[in-house]
């Protein structure tokens, strides 16, 4: 029996019947809604609809349905419109026809919307429980990389030296925002739209404030209408979600530059990698260049609600059926990704030497130079303008600025002196970039402990949504 079949004198057609269900789908949502329903039950007895042992049958029977419905399996039942009408047809077949008073006040417009912020929630401490592995392995590497340096890149062209921790850290930072954007999306999931009804609100005098704190909702959402109607949440998440994997894919765009033979800083580790069926040295990034493909699809699925959802009037539109997908495509995707990611910083090799080598070539201690010159009273666009004419000079000669003579420099300023070869050093160059946030080795240290204990803080936040 249809949920709504009550006014209609001829059966769906057996195609759209078909083509309309989302029990394919949104079965996805099988345990919220049951604890959904066990919720609207308890409020129900609360309001005198259900009888103390009427509730204790009817809470049961949900119990019963998720304990059969446990396993990872998919549920194959071409009669099933949706999630709520399972729940209800089972229910009914444990506990007879009391099942059906499950749906007193209810409407499965203010269902699915609580359905989707309880999956939505649960998804998010699940995504910032693994970025904090996830940054916990990038800051491991960052302080096993101890004083190597290597070229920093502006437009992809040399331009000064960093510490190994100091890029590594870069990456902390991106993925601790993007836990910081779940936590703060979260703070709107979770409110509870349970006694909204279809519209307008319950027709029953429920306690819609016990409700959401049965459900761990903050509090009951404020308008019927918004409340059955809004994804917001569900658009906001998965924009949140694209951030993340367009992070992922610099990452991975990084690590598949870096393992190349050009660059030579990063060994791919094997087992994330494969090789070629036709050419037997091969060894390629399929990790990093599946994450950068896998973000298109999550990019994807953020537009695909922003376009659904930006004519719909208001309340309730068969239309929102459609945010489904996406919400779970790009979910599993990244959640999918991110283990794999953690996996891969964990066991992939750095070349220090190699890495430490590129930092000390190219003309990388000439801003470092210039800044020699202005500790000497010379003005900085001179400064500027003076190096890079040593700069040219050293092409000219085929050498990097400490192979300058020092009459060869005082031709271009008489401020050089003997101590100018000194600042040209790895370790000084380094050490000149003495503010917060910058590579010297003392301000990397610091970062370092302050990411751990942020890191730290990102554990206590989900443990205590567990």
């Amino acid at each position: 029996m249809k949920m709504w079949s009550g006014r209609f004198r001829r059966p769906l057609d057996p195609e759209f019947e078909r083509w309309q269900r989302s029990f394919d789908f949104d079965q996805r949502v099988l345990r919220y809604e049951l604890a959904a329903s066990g919720a609207h039950a308890r409020a129900l007895k609360n309001a005198g609809v259900l009888s103390s042992d009427e509730l204790i049958s009817i809470l049961e029977g949900l119990r019963q349905i998720g304990r059969e419905t446990a396993s990872a399996e998919p549920i194959e039942d071409s009669e099933i419109e949706d999630v709520h009408h399972y729940v209800e047809r089972q229910l009914v077949s444990l506990v007879g026809d009391l099942g059906y008073k499950l749906h007193s006040g209810h409407s499965r417009n203010e269902q699915i919307a609580t359905d989707l912020r309880l999956y939505v929630r649960a998804a998010i401490d699940e995504l910032r429980s693994q970025l904090a592995e996830l940054c916990d392995a990038f800051l491991s590497r960052a302080g096993q990389a101890g004083s190597f340096a290597m070229p920093a890149y502006t437009h992809l062209q040399h331009a000064e030296p960093m510490l190994v921790a100091h890029w590594l850290l870069a990456y902390v930072e991106m993925f601790l925002r993007d836990a910081d954007r779940l936590a703060d999306c979260r703070k709107r999931v979770n409110f509870c739209p349970l006694g909204s009804g279809a519209v307008a609100g319950a027709t029953l005098a429920l306690d819609r404030a016990f409700i959401a704190n049965e459900l761990d909702f903050t509090a009951p959402t404020n308008n019927s209408v918004d409340a059955v109607s809004d994804r917001d949440f569900v658009l906001e998440f998965v924009n949140v979600l694209s951030l993340l994997a367009l992070h992922l894919s610099r990452w991975a765009e990084e690590m598949i530059l870096f393992s190349s033979q050009e660059f030579g800083f990063i060994l791919l580790p094997e087992a994330y990698s494969t090789g070629s069926s036709a050419m037997p040295q091969k060894k390629n990034p399929d990790l990093p260049e599946l994450v950068r493909g896998k973000t298109g699809r999550v990019i994807g699925a953020a537009t695909a609600l922003a376009v659904t959802l930006k004519g719909l009037p208001l309340a309730y539109n068969k239309d929102l059926q459609e945010t489904q997908e996406p919400l779970f495509s790009a979910t599993d995707t990244v959640l999918a990704l991110l283990p794999l990611l953690t996996g891969f910083m964990k066991t992939v090799e750095f070349e220090y030497a190699r890495m430490n080598d590129a930092a000390q070539s190219g003309f990388m201690n000439a801003w470092a130079a210039a800044t020699y010159l202005v500790n000497h009273g010379v003005p900085s666009r001179l400064a500027h303008e003076q190096i890079g004419k040593a700069v040219k000079l050293c092409l000219e000669k085929q050498c990097e600025l400490q192979g300058l003579t020092l009459d060869e420099l005082r031709t271009l300023n008489p401020a050089f002196d003997e101590s100018f070869y000194e600042c040209l050093k790895l370790n000084c160059v380094l050490a000149i970039h003495d503010v917060i946030g910058g590579t010297a080795p003392e301000r990397v240290r610091q970062a370092l402990a302050v990411a751990k204990k942020k890191i730290e803080s990102l554990r206590e936040e989900v443990h205590a949504h567990a």
